[in-house]
């Protein structure tokens, strides 16, 4: 296991005094309870069915961090709609002894704003440069799969790497060349926390696996999660659920 202090992120604290005792945020269970959260490995990733907190939480995790709230590396500054939640105002995060030179924080939802202002960054660079860490061509002129695959293929430097849903336009084949590529780049010392149901994903060696489910954080196993498990039901047991499901 790498030590505790040789990841960009070591652990994070929330002092739910400083959010509003009306806000929104007090009624997300799993999200309510936690005080402390540790990373432990390389690779973090958040399970749990939608509404339990997962976004909320790394969206505040990027944004106490330093980076833009719609994505984008740590030079990205732009905002289109301002809907920031109040609980980075309320985490503290303990930093290692190393600083990410490089880093990427990426949600599904706010990927063409993104790909957008990549465009205003380019300058005066010539497309033919410029393009070619996306594969030769405009995020624009790719599908939004293509264009997802390009620009999370685009890093290759050592850095912290925060995912909201990452697979969310990304076919099952394009899913196992992401799973390559982080597990490669935590082994050189690349650290991600992300937020997934991919059971393909969820399935990468190493990675720390946080439920959210049931109104609290807890660790789990792999095969413990529900995106797993209801996977592996509908490939092992099709007839049977889709029987039951299209009875009810």
């Amino acid at each position: 296991m790498t030590p505790m202090n040789d990841k960009f992120i070591r652990s994070l604290k929330i002092d739910w005094n400083k959010t509003d005792p009306d806000s929104w945020l007090q009624n997300i269970p799993a999200l309510r309870q936690i005080h402390t959260l540790e990373f432990r490995k390389n690779i973090t990733i958040f399970a749990g069915e939608n509404g339990t907190g997962k976004s909320t939480l790394l969206e505040a995790i990027a944004t106490a961090y330093g980076f833009n709230p719609e994505g984008g590396t740590l030079n990205y500054r732009f905002s289109t709609f301002d809907d920031v939640s109040e609980l980075n105002q309320s985490i503290l995060l303990m930093k290692g002894f190393r600083r990410a030179s490089f880093g990427c924080f990426f949600r599904a939802e706010s990927f063409f704003n993104v790909a957008a202002k990549a465009e205003d960054y380019r300058g005066f660079t010539p497309k033919e440069i410029y393009y070619a860490r996306y594969g030769g061509k405009s995020l624009h002129e790719q599908s939004h799969g293509e264009s997802f695959l390009a620009y999370f293929q685009s890093f290759q430097e050592a850095g912290l790497y925060l995912m909201d849903e990452p697979e969310a336009a990304l076919s099952p084949q394009c899913q196992l060349s992401l799973f390559l590529q982080i597990s490669k780049m935590a082994e050189a010392g690349s650290q991600f926390i992300m937020a997934s149901h991919s059971p393909i994903l969820l399935g990468i060696p190493k990675a720390d696996i946080l439920s959210f489910d049931e109104g609290e954080v807890k660790r789990c196993s792999y095969e413990d999660t529900e995106s797993y498990q209801v996977m592996e039901m509908f490939i092992n047991h099709r007839d049977t659920l889709v029987k039951r499901l299209l009875d009810e």
